[in-house]
């Protein structure tokens, strides 16, 4: 068969595809939401220690030269990885909280207590890992220290629907210190041992003068 002399295969080929549909264009803020959530993943697997662009890459699916794009360095990824962990908890609490208010004290150290024992389950152990572990990377990160307040102070707030500052403050540091030991203890605490410890702090005690929160922990003193 013979072609005009003005024309070849490909231009025909070209001219009948120009009525096809055009080729989806790939959405930038998907492939960054993609490449975070596979860095999630490598470090609850590997830890930060095994975190690297090509672990990153691998377990997206996604080119290597995608994560460098989008996230030049190793850094970039966990300050990315950190702020969606601080992002998803502060979601969470507004949610629990939404759905329960005006609690008692003696109410929110019981609902509290069930939140925090979901930690020690096998499918929340590996989140709660994870997250710690972010939060921990800004002991050595001076960068990651402005998400680790957000955390803090998202977790004050939370604590701050039900009691006064001074004790918001003090059930947020519990929550944190009963979580991370449960966590990287030989065995987690048992239910009615974290009750006990809230239930000690959410306890109005009469013989003590309201006093401002301490300073740094999101309270009236920071």
């Amino acid at each position: 068969m013979r072609f005009p002399a003005s024309g070849h295969p490909g231009r025909f080929a070209l001219m009948a595809g120009q009525d096809a549909a055009p080729r989806r264009r790939r959405d930038p803020q998907r492939r960054i939401e993609e490449i975070i959530a596979a860095t999630e993943r490598v470090i609850a697997s590997k830890g930060i220690e095994g975190l690297t662009h090509r672990a990153v890459a691998e377990e997206a699916g996604v080119p290597l030269g995608a994560t460098t794009y989008h996230f030049a360095t190793r850094e970039d990824l966990i300050a990315a990885a950190m702020q969606k962990a601080v992002d998803r908890f502060g979601a969470y609490l507004e949610d629990w909280g939404a759905r329960r208010p005006g609690l008692t004290p003696e109410q929110f150290a019981v609902l509290l207590t069930d939140a925090l024992m979901t930690s020690f389950t096998a499918e929340g152990r590996g989140q709660g890992v994870m997250e710690f572990e972010l939060y921990l990377a800004a002991l050595r990160r001076p960068a990651l220290r402005r998400i680790a307040d957000q955390y803090a102070e998202l977790n004050f707030r939370a604590c701050s629907r039900y009691t006064d500052p001074v004790t918001a403050a003090a059930v947020a540091a519990a929550t944190n210190g009963i979580t991370l030991r449960g966590l990287a203890g030989s065995r987690p605490p048992t239910r009615d041992d974290v009750e006990a410890v809230l239930r000690r702090i959410l306890t109005p005690n009469p013989a003590l003068e309201p006093v401002r929160a301490p300073a740094g922990t999101g309270g009236a003193g920071s």
